[in-house]
């Protein structure tokens, strides 16, 4: 994945909620055009069939509107 901090942890957070971590990378900075942004390699295991639900959770977190983000970005 490629994102700022922001949206590559809300990223995160939302594929480990699908399934199972098996690793996670580095996150290692991107340079030129890209600076600002970082690259994550993620492995997961998601299990097929029918899953129990989950109950969203209410840690507070915030939601990123990533096309406000994105307007707020740094031309090239």
């Amino acid at each position: 994945m490629t994102g700022t901090p922001a949206e590559l942890d809300a990223a995160t957070a939302a594929l480990a909620a699908a399934g199972r971590m098996v690793q996670h990378g580095t996150r290692r900075p991107l340079t030129d055009a890209d600076a600002g942004r970082y690259r994550l390699y993620l492995r997961l295991a998601v299990a097929t069939g029918k899953q129990p639900t989950r109950a969203p959770e209410t840690s507070g977190g915030a939601l990123i509107d990533l096309d406000a983000a994105r307007a707020h970005r740094r031309p090239a």
